[in-house]
């Protein structure tokens, strides 16, 4: 095998590892003696990649904003109505959320502040970003009332979706986590969707977040 492959696999192997360690018992417990062990490299090899614990916590943080980036350009690009775009981007988190442990520990290290010397903006700037594009859309197209406001609803649904996978994580694992999303985007879409299309748009909204994948 070519030393670069060689070196993308171990790589690939330390960041798994790091994400395992830290479900299992939280990142200030999470050393790199231990991730070298659990991943089953020399701790040369793991300081070849990451010089420090932090670079290893800020790579799993741009691991997990990637994956769930590419996802989010397919969802962005699709021919769905802006509003059908913001539930499913929801929906996908929440889904790699439950399942990805590369998304679950870099969305833990992201949400705790305490974890990293600089705080982590960029995550949050670009969903928010992304959001107030898309809410300026259904403004415009009719899919949300013309008082809506789409920078403030996006400002408010970004730290709404970190507060309920918080609540989710503490509750049950997660695992309610689609279920409160629902109750979430109910809200939503009664607040901001005009009244004759409420009912379809609630339609919508269960066939993305009850929908078995």
């Amino acid at each position: 095998m070519p030393r670069q492959d060689r070196a993308v696999q171990t790589r690939a192997r330390i960041l798994q590892a790091a994400a395992t360690l830290i479900q299992e018992s939280g990142y200030s417990d999470m050393s790199l003696s231990r991730v070298s062990d659990h991943a089953g490299v020399t701790k040369g090899a793991l300081y070849f990649h990451f010089a420090s614990k932090e670079a290893l916590a800020l790579a799993l943080i741009a691991q997990q904003h990637e994956t769930v980036r590419l996802d989010a350009v397919t969802i962005f690009a699709s021919s769905a109505n802006p509003l059908v775009k913001m539930m499913r981007l929801c929906e996908d988190l929440s889904r790699k959320l439950m399942t990805d442990p590369i998304v679950r520990a870099g969305i833990q290290l992201t949400t705790d502040s305490r974890t990293v010397g600089t705080p982590v903006r960029k995550p949050y700037e670009d969903w928010i970003r992304t959001f107030s594009v898309l809410a300026e859309q259904a403004v415009k197209e009719g899919f949300f009332t013309r008082s809506t406001d789409p920078v403030l609803l996006a400002n408010l649904i970004i730290p709404c979706y970190t507060g309920i996978q918080l609540v989710s994580e503490a509750f049950s694992e997660r695992k309610d986590l689609l279920e409160r999303m629902t109750g979430f985007w109910e809200l939503v879409i009664r607040a901001t969707v005009p009244p004759e299309q409420v009912e379809r748009r609630l339609l919508q909204m269960k066939e993305i977040f009850e929908t078995p994948v």
